[in-house]
């Protein structure tokens, strides 16, 4: 299976448990690594037997920046099931970072990491 992988989409959305969290917002950061198969692409040089993976950006922000979630392990279980819809991908695995996390120490980063394929 070929990947076709999107690093450091940026969004702004309302997740998390506390209230403040939903009030005010942060940022979240995804990182995709989409699997599928490429060769009909390439060998026809034809967009449409790939993934459009411009489309698939503007659709995890509109997740990300969508229905407020408690768990950023809800928010990533989303953003595979739109990734899925597309009828060339088989395969996704999503990491959703949660940079302003409320953690009362110093920190970098907080991810989730999950992979989802079509059963």
């Amino acid at each position: 299976m070929d990947r076709v992988a999107l690093r450091g989409l940026k969004a702004r959305g309302h997740h998390g448990v506390f209230p403040h969290e939903r009030e005010e917002g942060q940022t979240f950061v995804v990182d995709l690594v989409l699997g599928l198969d490429t060769r009909p692409a390439a060998a026809t040089d034809d967009l449409t037997k790939t993934v459009h993976y411009g489309v698939v950006a503007e659709e995890v922000v509109e997740v990300v920046e969508g229905e407020p979630v408690a768990l950023i392990e809800t928010l990533a279980d989303r953003i595979a099931e739109r990734c899925l819809k597309h009828e060339q991908v088989r395969e996704v695995e999503v990491v959703v970072h949660k940079p302003e996390a409320p953690i009362t120490v110093p920190f970098d980063d907080v991810t989730i990491t999950i992979t989802r394929s079509r059963a």
